[in-house]
């Protein structure tokens, strides 16, 4: 369905083209510094298509050419095809298990050729973004319910649980963002603070001895109590209240912790969490030290990895050492730059003041998101505006954390800067049909 208002630019909220165009001109810049090698032709190289900096280009291109066909669309469109395209994004998903191809220890990619390839996580996250905003802009829906939870909650986390079995983790977590989505349109707060509270408790059973946590444990649950003891006394169902949570705490830090990082978990991820809090993982088996040993191919394991990194946006020191000029990335001392480490690129080149105005960026684009979503008259709209900056906003903390050390290295590209063409169309698509519904935002999709 095309719009029939020959006025493409009527209602275009033409400051996120431009936050668009420039955070995608700084990810050919950044790659381009981080993949020139001297003596070549600059020129020779952007149109040789031989090139990362050259084939992200072409990446920005093809991302310009769906962005203007996203704008010629009906708005109506993506809310009568948003279940359609959830479908087709689970299908794509089903498809890697018998056609994937085994790249850096995922298996969530299908190759196509050697020119081309497809990560159908990045892709599902659009299809998961509109399906969600469709269910809960529903007339039925009534989201304060626990069935309409649910029923979101499983919208949202059943492409993860389809990730996580392809090796995928760390685009499997992409999809808890979601709730924050459903935390504005009325999930309990409490929810959120289980959730950050489960959170703490993993990494304290990582970093502190179990039975000296577990003590900790009860003596939290003993102050509780003794808080709350006229409550207790009026109301013996807060006594139970209390123990059963210390009973859940007590046994996710003695069973389900050690289950999951032991037999869910390969032993290279849980490596790299160990490398992320601080402590040495030793491998229970020989088996799993043969894995983490075929991962890391020779001396570019994940540590070696992010103290590279660091060091790169350490040496950038507050103004930078230019473009071209950086000789940590200019060298290939930080394996994976042009793609993961993206940032320490920009760190080295261009310093503190850079970077911090490269995240000043981010900021102002997430807060332009913001202010059109609440500015929507339809639900749908609203919500999958939310969507869009609670997906880039993960994948930018996650992102810069995981270059300077604060979070485990699980492959989170830098939106709109990284290099690779899934990714970039990815974001452009997501962020175009965000413009598009919010040209009619006078309109209530549903």
């Amino acid at each position: 369905m095309i719009n029939r208002n020959p006025a493409i630019s009527k209602g275009i909220d033409w400051s996120l083209i431009w936050l668009w165009f420039i955070l995608c001109s700084i990810g050919v810049m950044s790659i381009f510094a981080a993949t020139y090698h001297e003596g070549d032709s600059v020129l020779r190289g952007f149109i040789s298509l031989k090139t990362d900096y050259s084939r992200q280009t072409l990446y920005f291109v093809i991302g310009c050419i769906a962005a203007i066909f996203i704008l010629l669309t009906d708005s109506k469109f993506f809310t009568a095809t948003a279940n359609l395209g959830y479908a087709l994004g689970i299908f794509l998903l089903l498809l890697v298990f018998p056609f994937h191809s085994r790249v850096k220890g995922t298996e969530s990619i299908i190759r196509f050729g050697n020119a081309f390839q497809l990560q159908p996580a990045d892709l599902c996250t659009v299809f998961v973004n509109l399906a969600l905003a469709k269910y809960l802009s529903r007339i039925e829906t009534d989201f304060y319910k626990l069935r309409s939870q649910l029923i979101a909650a499983a919208i949202a986390l059943f492409p993860a649980v389809l990730s996580i079995m392809q090796h995928e983790t760390g685009m499997a977590l992409v999809y808890f963002s979601f709730f924050i989505v459903m935390f504005r349109e009325g999930l309990p707060a409490a929810i959120l603070i289980i959730g950050f509270s489960f959170s703490v408790l993993v990494v304290a059973t990582l970093l502190v001895e179990k039975n000296t946590l577990a003590l900790v444990l009860s003596g939290i649950a003993g102050i509780a109590i003794f808080i709350l003891r006229r409550q207790v006394k009026r109301n013996r169902g807060m006594l139970i209240l209390i123990v059963g949570i210390w009973f859940v705490c007590v046994g996710v830090q003695r069973f389900v912790v050690p289950f999951v990082f032991d037999h869910v978990f390969q032993p290279y991820q849980v490596k790299r969490i160990y490398d992320a809090i601080g402590k040495d993982y030793v491998p229970k088996n020989e088996l799993a030290e043969r894995e983490i040993e075929q991962k890391k191919g020779g001396s570019t394991d994940d540590n070696y990895n992010v103290k590279q990194s660091k060091i790169a946006i350490g040496s950038g020191r507050i103004m930078g050492k230019g473009l071209l000029k950086g000789t940590q990335t200019r060298y290939d001392f930080v394996p994976e730059q042009r793609t993961d480490f993206i940032f320490c690129t920009i760190g080295e080149g261009f310093g503190f003041v850079g970077s911090t105005i490269f995240l000043c960026i981010y900021l102002v684009l997430l807060l332009r998101i913001v202010v059109v979503a609440e500015r929507q008259r339809s639900v749908f709209s609203r919500c999958y505006a939310y969507g869009v900056a609670s997906v880039i906003f993960f994948h930018i903390v996650i992102n810069v954390c995981m270059t300077i050390g604060l979070a485990p290295v699980i492959g989170i590209p830098l939106p709109f800067v990284s290099y690779g063409g899934t990714s970039l169309l990815t974001f452009t698509m997501m962020l175009f049909i965000l413009i598009r519904l919010d040209a009619d935002r006078q309109m209530v999709l549903r």
